[in-house]
């Protein structure tokens, strides 16, 4: 497969946004291929930004999610200048790889379903306490 086919960064955005969308759904992988006509391991690989998306699976995609093709690309730039601040240019896509896994999915989708703020805000500053918490004990 010659280079620029390769599955790049944005890709794998994508991919990860198919993902969140997917589960914000709650349909499974078998579900979503079944509405598009294809396997659950071909929806794995978009998911995983292993397979490239063409545009015109991205349009089917973003019907069968009831989204907007723009949704999938929500957030590129800034992850995108996050990563030049935080990873030297060959770490990037490795870096991303672990990114989001699926209890974070998990745990976006739960949050963004509490309509209260101040829960929300309490819900974060626990989360950000907790982590700062764990990364001070392993230092």
């Amino acid at each position: 497969m010659s280079e620029n086919k390769l599955p790049n960064s944005i890709d794998k955005h994508v991919g990860r946004r198919v993902r969140w969308r997917r589960r914000e759904l709650n349909y499974s992988q078998e579900k979503l291929g079944e509405l598009l006509g294809l396997t659950f391991q071909q929806i794995q690989k978009y998911e995983k930004g292993v397979n490239r998306i063409s545009a015109g699976r991205l349009f089917e995609m973003s019907r069968v999610l009831e989204t907007t093709i723009g949704y999938f690309f929500m957030g590129v730039e800034e992850m995108d200048e996050a990563m030049n601040r935080t990873f030297a240019e060959s770490d990037k896509d490795q870096a991303l790889t672990g990114l989001i896994d699926a209890d974070a999915v998990d745990l976006v989708v739960a949050f963004q379903s509490i309509p209260d703020p101040k829960l929300r805000q309490s819900i974060l500053t626990m989360v950000r306490n907790s982590a700062e918490a764990f990364s001070d004990d392993e230092q």
